[in-house]
């Protein structure tokens, strides 16, 4: 698939004014909401949204909303992203746009330090706060009935928090490793698998983006609880997919979309829940599909319904419907 001359012309345009390409470079970084988008560029929201405008409109950003709030990241595929990757692959070093990842890298210190302190403050409760979304028991129970029977060689738990998944999964794990940037957690975690007995669960402080472990090398792979505290689910999905082994899964369980805002700032969600749609597209651009997702709603009205995406790389789907 490609552009014709007119898009190519209108694309040209978009990105052909200082500012635009400014938000351009920075959401090549990461998405981003236009409140902070209007503080790195040092201009008014509406301005940033005129801009931000324009750029939709030539197919080079997507918008997105979000609960009360909107985000904005580059075309996640097609021509239009080939076209802006063309852009960055031709720019060298440039003032401005240095300018730009400074301040980028600024708020994502405050937003660290901000989950940080959260997670200090909660570690010892954590498993009581997941508790008060929706009935554990059911959450763990369909949990081990979507990963299936196992036994499973190796099981990587990514943003592992008290190590709940370890525990959970043990009894079926020749081996387990568990990864958290926060040292609280990880000291939690280390109490709870230690009292339990579970000597062949590891853990280690390590990055949900970058793990540094090798592909492919994990039989079992779960993100629970942990995509809507991120800047980039995305690349948090794609890089728990590349440790998934040939016949391996790849379990998320998450929040489905919700109006509950207080959670951005009472607990440090960044993103009020996942829709299938944008889940499926993740998967898929990461080589995993994930036939049905579960769906588990909450007891009382005004809770948040858990969403169990169990997914396998596509040749397995593929292998199962035939």
């Amino acid at each position: 698939m490609s552009l014709s001359a007119d898009q190519i012309v209108e694309a040209l345009r978009a990105a052909g004014e200082p500012t635009r390409f400014r938000i351009l470079s920075l959401l090549a970084r990461e998405e981003l909401a236009v409140a902070e988008l209007t503080r790195i560029l040092g201009q008014s929201q509406p301005r940033v949204s005129r801009h931000l405008k324009l750029l939709i409109a030539a197919g080079l950003v997507e918008r997105f909303p979000d609960g009360a709030w909107v985000f904005y990241r580059l075309a996640t595929h097609g021509p239009e992203r080939a076209f802006t990757d063309q852009l960055f692959a031709l720019m060298g070093q440039d003032a401005a746009i240095a300018r730009d990842a400074a301040r980028l890298s600024t708020i994502r210190a405050e937003r660290a330090k901000a989950a940080d302190d959260y997670f200090a403050q909660n570690a010892a409760r954590w498993d009581e706060l997941r508790s008060l979304y929706v009935a554990e028991a059911d959450v763990e129970a369909a949990i081990l009935s979507a990963a299936g029977k196992g036994p499973f060689r190796r099981i990587v738990d990514l943003g592992t928090g008290s190590g709940r998944m370890l525990r959970l999964f043990a009894p079926q794990a020749k081996a387990a490793l568990g990864l958290d940037l926060s040292q609280q957690m990880l000291n939690i975690a280390r109490q709870e698998t230690a009292k339990a007995g579970l000597a062949h669960c590891e853990l280690r402080h390590g990055d949900v983006f970058a793990t540094r472990l090798p592909g492919g090398s994990a039989d079992l792979v779960v993100v629970h609880q942990v995509l809507h505290y991120l800047a980039d689910p995305a690349a948090a999905v794609a890089e728990a997919a590349r440790l998934v082994a040939p016949d391996g899964k790849l379990l998320i369980v998450d929040f489905a979309p919700h109006a509950l805002e207080y959670l951005r700032e009472a607990h440090q969600h960044r993103r009020l829940g996942f829709s299938d749609e944008e889940m499926a597209r993740w998967l898929d651009a990461a080589g995993l599909k994930c036939p049905t997702p579960i769906a588990l709603p909450p007891a009382g009205a005004n809770g948040l319904t858990v969403k169990i995406w169990a997914a396998e790389p596509a040749a397995n789907t593929q292998r199962s419907a035939a």
